[in-house]
């Protein structure tokens, strides 16, 4: 699986999940923080671009996202495979 097949696939399943699934799976996978960080961060980026309204709000949701599917990827993609010798 490539990045962009993994990232779809992401995405797909992470519209399909509750409130409750969602922050299950933040509180296994993300360090509080982080998600700090990713709140400051976005309010500041927010406020040296002026952005205001629901794109505001949606930043560190993004930003999470992000994260996220960069640790999938890391755990998927990136590691090299368990038991393969060189060649």
């Amino acid at each position: 699986m490539d990045h962009g097949h993994l990232a779809w696939e992401f995405a797909d399943l992470f519209a399909e999940l509750s409130t409750d699934h969602i922050n299950e799976m933040l509180a296994k996978n993300v360090p509080i923080e982080t998600l700090e960080f990713f709140r400051e961060y976005a309010a500041g980026f927010a406020d040296g671009e002026k952005l205001e309204g629901d794109t505001r709000e949606r930043l560190p949701n993004l930003m999470l996202v992000g994260y996220l599917l960069r640790v999938l990827e890391d755990r998927l993609i990136d590691e090299p495979d368990e038991g393969a010798g060189d060649a």
